[in-house]
């Protein structure tokens, strides 16, 4: 029976985005080709592992494949109709073996900022015998997601392919999951409570929002569409409140927070 996305990268059906990634860059950096040169088990180790944190690396495909269970395996190449030992007939084995020999592919990395994977572009590599190869990396790559050239790999009959694979680095202030991204964005008390509007900085530019009054520290404001573009799909951009206590001492506002003014104890859920 094959395995599952979640079996392949030995993860929980429940794991977060993080654990998944975490799994994903251990198992790939053991069974990369580049560190398993001519193992072809390895390889194909490899490509399950990248499809498998490709669907759950999505959150609309991972949500698609949870709600399908497990998918079925891939059909057969071809169905069997005889052997050739079914009959009287000879059949040349040297037929088989004496076909073209095709070449190896070669595989790289492609190491970028998230802007990049945002926005794409282009890369060059310098293969033996080809000179500089130059690929276009679509917007939205992320860690894990492979692109493939034909025929620029290793020369044989036909000559193997190029195959990238993308490794986005962590952003220092947004957290990315699938095709949304989050930031944190810190607000005044008063913007908190009075509500106001902020600047919001995304890579489609600065962007303006109000914040409604009586925000609540880790509310999410929804930027519909500005998120990561991918083909016909786009995500959307949240800016996390992170409201700041002022850090200068004032009489007058130490009274009034002194004041009841809360509709309910604020620790009424807390239990354990």
């Amino acid at each position: 029976m094959a395995q599952t996305p979640y079996e392949i990268l030995g993860v929980a059906k429940d794991a977060d985005a993080d654990t998944i990634r975490k799994a994903y860059r251990k198992l790939a950096r053991e069974h990369h080709p580049d560190v398993n040169p001519g193992n072809k088990t390895s390889e194909d180790r490899f490509k399950d592992i990248s499809a498998a944190y490709e669907t759950l690396s999505d959150p609309k495909k991972r949500a698609e494949y949870d709600e399908q269970g497990r998918r079925p395996p891939p059909p057969p190449p071809y169905q069997r109709r005889q052997s050739p030992f079914d009959s009287d007939d000879q059949f040349d084995f040297s037929e088989m073996f004496n076909r073209r020999r095709g070449g190896r592919d070669l595989h790289a990395t492609v190491q970028m900022t998230l802007r990049q994977a945002v926005e794409g572009g282009e890369v060059g590599f310098d293969i033996p015998g080809q000179g500089t190869v130059r690929v276009r990396i679509p917007r939205g790559a992320d860690t894990g997601s492979t692109i493939r050239v034909p025929g620029r790999g290793s020369p044989g009959d036909p000559p193997g392919d190029l195959v990238i694979e993308m490794e986005v680095a962590d952003h220092p202030l947004l957290t990315r999951e699938g095709l949304d991204l989050y930031l944190k964005v810190p607000v005044t008390l008063d913007e908190a409570y009075n509500g106001g509007s902020i600047d919001v900085p995304t890579f489609d530019g600065t962007i303006t929002v109000k914040v409604p009054p009586r925000s609540q520290s880790g509310a999410k404001l929804r930027l519909k569409g500005k998120g990561i573009a991918r083909k016909d799909q786009r995500g959307d951009f949240y800016a996390v409140l992170d409201v700041r206590m002022p850090d200068k001492e004032d009489a007058a506002l130490s009274a009034a927070l002194k004041a009841n003014l809360y509709s309910q104890p604020v620790r009424k859920e807390l239990a354990l």
